[in-house]
């Protein structure tokens, strides 16, 4: 690496600053995917990425490119980015630092006058934040990659109730060319995918390392709008053994499936089970039994094997309950993915480049999803780098220090350099 060749942290620190304030929500920040929020922020990025002379383009799906031209255009190109949304109420670097890493890594080739083998293209995706907006997975990179289903774009918004295609052409991009697989970045045009994320829950910080490597993203089984049904009856005239309460059932269910879950780690099973939501129906309130309850069920691991584990043990406890109590579970539908490796050439490559660097790091799997796996399922080698993060994630305590993200920024500038 030469010697003026760092990132460019000015450049991050600032627009990272310009973000906060722009998406403060008066308790965290909020930048609703396909909506004010997200497009305020790619707007922001976008006059930053202009200001340094970076080409900038939309696709079809409003997916922000920002290249740095590179020796070879003919070249594959190599993608560094990650996603501009956030969920509810939440942090400021969940998914903008990689895009900032990126930004801050061909602003230091640019300052420094160094041509890389190749375009470098920096992703600002649409939308990755599908548990708060869209209940479809990775629908910007995906759509950006010509590889997003043409039925995700029925999916709709959590919030408005309008689908992803309608929030699409209000915003000025074009559905109708996502769904025919319209894109910029064909996966035969991508050599490699690289993202920068914070790491979602507290292993670096108990380990005291600033940096990750991702080794895999796991699957998941989701349940959306699974409900349990009971009957409603007076709270006061109606004795116990007469009740069907769909309530006590719903914290049955929990409750056991959480002690199941304690004893599939104890087995060896590597995995995690949450009830993301546990709520009676509308029609709830004081003085009733409670005779419905919805919930929402999320199984991730690495290994299939374990999930279907978990979901064996759900339905052998739902039967139970159901005996026992008079009550009924529709878990409804089934929402899938599959656990995804990253690639081990770029593990290896981003290890050389923090041991070169003399930072410290570890490789370990990830827990949530990222846009990384809309371009490894795509076929595109892809690697992903964690930076240490405090006070938990999907949260506005979210705190990432500014020396990790310098160091990881640093790791992504050394293995760009050399991709």
């Amino acid at each position: 690496m030469r010697p003026n060749l760092t990132p460019d942290l000015d450049l991050a620190t600032h627009l990272s600053d310009a973000l906060r304030e722009a998406g403060f929500d008066g308790i965290g920040i909020t930048r609703d995917a396909y909506g004010p929020g997200e497009a305020r922020a790619h707007a922001m990025v976008r006059a930053a990425a202009d200001a340094i002379g970076l080409e900038t383009a939309c696709d079809a799906a409003g997916n922000l490119l920002m290249t740095l031209p590179g020796l070879d255009r003919a070249a594959p190109v190599t993608v560094i980015g990650s996603h501009l949304d956030s969920v509810r109420h939440g942090g400021n670097d969940d998914g903008a630092a990689g895009v900032l890493a990126g930004l801050a890594a061909v602003s230091a080739m640019r300052r420094a006058g160094f041509v890389p083998a190749r375009d470098i293209v920096v992703l600002a995706a649409r939308a990755e934040e599908s548990g708060s907006w869209f209940p479809t997975g990775f629908p910007g990179s995906r759509a950006a990659l010509g590889t997003l289903p043409p039925a995700a774009l029925a999916a709709r918004r959590l919030d408005t109730g309008r689908t992803l295609a309608e929030h699409m052409a209000q915003e000025g991009f074009d559905p109708e060319a996502v769904r025919a697989g319209v894109c910029l970045l064909p996966p035969s045009r991508v050599a490699a995918y690289l993202e920068l994320h914070i790491e979602q829950g507290p292993l670096l910080d108990a380990a005291a390392l600033p940096v990750g490597i991702v080794t895999a993203i796991p699957g998941a089984r989701r349940l959306r709008a699974a409900r349990v049904v009971g009957e409603y009856n007076h709270s006061g005239a109606t004795p116990r053994a007469y009740r069907r309460d769909a309530a006590i059932a719903l914290a049955e269910l929990a409750y056991r499936l959480d002690e199941a879950w304690g004893e599939l780690e104890a087995a060896g099973h590597a995995l995690v089970v949450t009830f993301c939501v546990l709520a009676t129906a509308p029609e709830a309130g004081f003085t009733k039994i409670p005779g419905a309850a919805a919930f929402q069920l999320d199984v991730r691991s690495l290994a299939p094997d374990s999930i279907d584990a978990a979901y064996a043990a759900l339905h052998r406890l739902a039967a139970e309950i159901e005996r026992r109590r008079g009550v009924r579970f529709d878990f409804g539908e089934q929402l899938v993915s599959l656990p995804t490796p990253m690639s081990g050439e770029i593990q290896a490559a981003l290890a050389r480049a923090a041991g070169e660097l003399a930072i410290p790091c570890r490789c370990m799997p990830s827990g949530g999803g990222h846009d990384a796996v809309a371009f490894a399922q795509a076929g595109v080698p892809a690697g992903m780098l964690f930076v240490r993060n405090q006070n938990g994630s999907h949260s506005p305590a979210e705190a990432m220090r500014a020396e990790d993200f310098a160091a990881a920024a640093a790791v992504v500038l050394r293995w760009a350099e050399q991709a």
